[in-house]
């Protein structure tokens, strides 16, 4: 489990470090190059054997001045190094400006501006290796940037993906353009200023007016990643992250739990004893639709089996029994016809978890499921905070809410009221649209000044207006709970799934979720 950093807590941290006179900002700066540079070296060992070409591009910023330390390292190490400067020295940061100085002692800086892109392809023109560097701002991006700068990143990517060989591309942080705390784009569309005009000499074409940050092979970032790294807005611009440890004085934070995000990557130890048997592990009740319809059920079923739930019973109307008794072995079935089929069949204080909602059908049938559903383990709720003894909690009953169950709660404020602790939603995006139309919207407005509203605020503030745990489903999975706890599962870098992307996939995770409930 990885605590994931907001570009503020990163910047309190490296604050709070140096207002105790434990560590300079010049000193964290040089351990952020350095750090860059052992990073390249440690992805690419042939790199570090004979001397190559970087080309470092930098922004006005504290990024910049790790970018110019960088350049001076790797210019020590016998390479070719080209610097650009986006912005002015002028308005720099004490200490980039001191790597700025300390540069201009070892080589020149051309300016990052439309006239000299004509140099940027010259240079992808040579042969041998060359490594690009994109340190222009890093996780200071704090607003959209003017098409200006996306037009010139633009450039650089084309330059850079038409070296021969095909140039690597490494982002000091995280790659221009990339919020560091939704992982969405940053651009601001439009066309650049000389859009008058031919395209700059020595451009391939004219850039238009869509503006990407640059595919880059290594992002190497310091302390502890960043949010902006496992949330799917980055559209896949980064293939590889690597944490840098800058031996920042007690790098231990107290952050509220309504502060801290998870990375999850370890899964907990799910164990059985030769002691136990089935009943020791739960029972299971998922409810189905009707025939023809029991396939999402089924794969619930299935997937809270496999999970290790000591029993698990499909409840289904009378005529579809035919067809899962068919499909099932291992899982028993229960008639369940109506809302009043429901309510006897979980006055059984044995079934201890339920899912509601795969296949589950939108009629007013299904209403009703999900009316008694909700207040039968309602009943079975704590009070937050309540102690509980190991046999109670067996007891306590967990609710698993998706696919049509979700639908039907957005339709009825009714059913959405009766939602308690107890409860685990699953919804996708467009089930979280209906759910929560208001929160959903603030989250694709694009963004125009300070951090960006994430998924990870979109959760948490889902969790805490339903008063129950909310999973957030995607490639970049965030689980929040009414409290601000939250964590991440995302399929990203080595751990990218896209096979999940398939019918069925969601219907076996709820019965995971249930199996473990």
């Amino acid at each position: 489990m990885t605590e994931l950093l907001t570009a503020a807590q990163m910047r309190a941290i490296e604050a709070a470090a140096i207002a105790s006179g434990a560590v300079t900002g010049l000193e964290l700066m040089e351990r952020a190059g350095a750090g860059v540079v052992q990073a390249i070296f440690e992805e690419w060992p042939e790199l570090r054997a004979t001397s190559h070409r970087a080309v470092v591009l930098c922004g006005p910023g504290n990024n910049g001045g790790d970018g110019f330390v960088v350049a001076r390292l790797l210019k020590d190490w016998g390479w070719e190094v080209e610097v650009f400067l986006y912005g002015s020295p002028e308005g720099m940061p004490p200490d980039a400006r001191v790597n700025y100085e300390r540069w201009l002692g070892m080589g020149e800086v051309t300016p990052f501006v439309a006239e000299t892109v004509s140099k940027l392809f010259q240079i992808s023109k040579r042969s041998g290796q060359t490594v690009w560097i994109d340190a222009i701002l890093g996780i200071g991006l704090t607003r959209d940037l003017d098409p200006n700068l996306g037009a010139l990143i633009r450039y650089a990517d084309c330059a850079a993906m038409y070296s021969e060989p095909t140039g690597k591309v490494v982002a000091v942080d995280i790659p221009t353009g990339i919020d560091s705390d939704s992982g969405d784009i940053r651009f601001k569309w439009g066309r650049p200023r000389w859009a008058e005009g031919p395209a700059p000499v020595g451009a391939l074409h004219d850039c238009g007016d869509m503006f990407f940050p640059m595919y880059v092979d290594l992002a190497v970032t310091f302390h502890r990643p960043k949010l902006g790294f496992y949330l799917s807005g980055n559209d896949g611009r980064m293939r590889k992250v690597m944490v840098v440890d800058i031996e920042l004085p007690n790098p231990k934070t107290d952050w509220p739990s309504d502060a801290v995000v998870v990375l999850e990557k370890t899964p907990r130890s799910i164990q059985k004893y030769s002691r136990d048997n089935k009943f020791s592990h739960g029972h299971a009740l998922i409810l189905s639709g009707p025939p023809g319809h029991g396939g999402a059920a089924r794969l619930s079923a299935r997937g809270a089996l496999r999970i290790g739930a000591g029993l698990v019973t499909v409840g289904c109307p009378p005529d579809a029994l035919p067809e899962n008794a068919a499909r099932l072995d291992a899982i028993m079935l229960n008639t369940v016809a109506d809302a009043a089929g429901l309510a006897m069949v979980v006055q059984d204080d044995r079934i201890n978890a339920l899912c509601i909602g795969p296949g589950l059908g939108l009629d007013a049938r299904a209403a009703r499921l999900v009316a008694v559903a909700l207040e039968g383990s309602r009943a079975f709720a704590r009070p937050t905070g309540t102690a509980v003894g190991r046999a109670e909690a067996r007891l306590l009953r967990h609710l698993v809410l998706d696919a049509d169950a979700l639908t039907l709660l957005s339709r009825d404020h009714a059913l959405f009221a009766l939602l308690h602790e107890k409860c685990i939603l699953t919804p996708h995006a467009g089930e979280f649209a209906r759910l929560f139309p208001d929160l959903a919207a603030k989250l694709d407005a694009p963004a125009t000044k300070g951090p960006a509203y994430s998924k990870v605020d979109a959760t948490r503030d889902a969790a805490a207006r339903a008063g129950c745990t909310v999973l957030f489903k995607g490639p970049d999975t965030v689980i929040a709970g009414p409290d601000g706890r939250c964590a991440i599962n995302s399929a990203a870098y080595d751990r990218a799934a896209p096979w999940l992307a398939t019918a069925g996939s969601g219907d076996v995770l709820a019965g995971f979720i249930t199996g473990l409930l």
